[in-house]
């Protein structure tokens, strides 16, 4: 059953969302907006510290719980439609799963659209995963990501497989955008209970603002279309009340249809990246445990103490 505080926090955001709509705001006015409002979901988790650094010219911040085990390391992208976000919008909810994961996790600033379309995203994540292999080569790497940053986390799986570059240990993937044609069924209907997207007119803007003059369909734009095989075991977890609930679907049976290790979970009535909530209502706290759980066994090493 849904918790009362999660159904009072999914009627807030869905009356919040539809007032921003209408106020037809710029992609700079967005980008301001999200930096500027980053804490009003709440602190910083205890005990988390931070240390901003550039790798390969980007900027990127260090999440370091307190507790986190030496060479385990998750690579976390943010989500934002490619078009938005960053690490301050992302800091708390990468800082609850570095501490869900007892992990160093690293958040990532990479350039986004319309300044830099594709590849600059996947050019940017694989630059970085790089860097850490490098300077940390026993660091065992995970990687995650929601939303646009979960199709990222993919498509950086993607080209790390292609290349014959050393894979990460595992993924976690927060309902990710995997099909940027929009051609998945939820699309249509889920749209009338999902507080983010109850058309296509957003994420179909995104979508050609990222592609630029590349195909959609590219697999490294829409991971959905991609051969999955050979790719690290993977945890999906998606809400019931979003257009984007396909693109987990169709990814987790596409995935399991290739051979690679994939587990997916629906969480009954939450909407996209319910997990940004995580220390206000149950579900979210729900998610981020699981997910952290998750990237503790993959990321164990025996003997690998604090």
């Amino acid at each position: 059953m849904q918790s009362i505080r999660s159904l009072v926090f999914y009627h807030l955001l869905r009356r919040q969302l539809t007032k921003s709509r209408r106020l037809n705001q710029t992609i700079d006015s967005i980008r301001a907006n999200g930096d500027r409002s980053s804490g009003k979901l709440g602190k910083m988790p205890k005990g988390v510290v931070t240390d901003t650094v550039t790798i390969q010219g980007l900027r990127a911040e260090w999440l370091r719980p307190t507790d986190c085990r030496k060479s385990a390391i998750v690579l976390y992208l943010h989500g934002g439609a490619y078009v938005t976000g960053s690490i301050l919008t992302h800091r708390r909810l990468a800082a609850k799963l570095a501490v869900a994961a007892s992990a160093s996790t690293l958040i990532l600033d990479y350039r986004r659209a319309p300044e830099d379309p594709y590849p600059a995203a996947v050019d940017d994540a694989l630059k970085c995963y790089l860097a850490l292999r490098t300077s940390q080569p026993t660091a065992r790497i995970a990687l995650a990501g929601d939303s646009a940053g979960g199709g990222l986390a993919l498509a950086l799986s993607l080209r790390l497989r292609d290349e014959g570059l050393d894979p990460p240990v595992a993924m976690a993937l927060l309902s990710p955008w995997t099909d940027l044609t929009l051609s998945n069924e939820t699309h249509l209907t889920r749209a009338e209970v999902d507080p983010f997207f109850p058309d296509k007119s957003g994420l179909r803007g995104a979508a050609a603002l990222y592609a630029g003059s590349h195909d959609v369909k590219d697999p490294y734009i829409s991971p959905q279309f991609a051969n999955l095989a050979g790719l690290a075991p993977t945890l999906i977890h998606v809400g019931s009340l979003e257009t984007l609930l396909d693109d987990s679907r169709v990814l987790a049976r596409r995935m399991s249809e290739h051979g690679t290790p994939v587990t997916i979970k629906s969480f009954d009535d939450m909407w996209h990246v319910w997990q940004a909530f995580a220390g206000l209502f149950p579900e979210a706290d729900q998610s981020v445990k699981e997910i952290g759980m998750f990237l503790q066994e993959y990321l164990s090493l025996h003997g690998d103490l604090p």
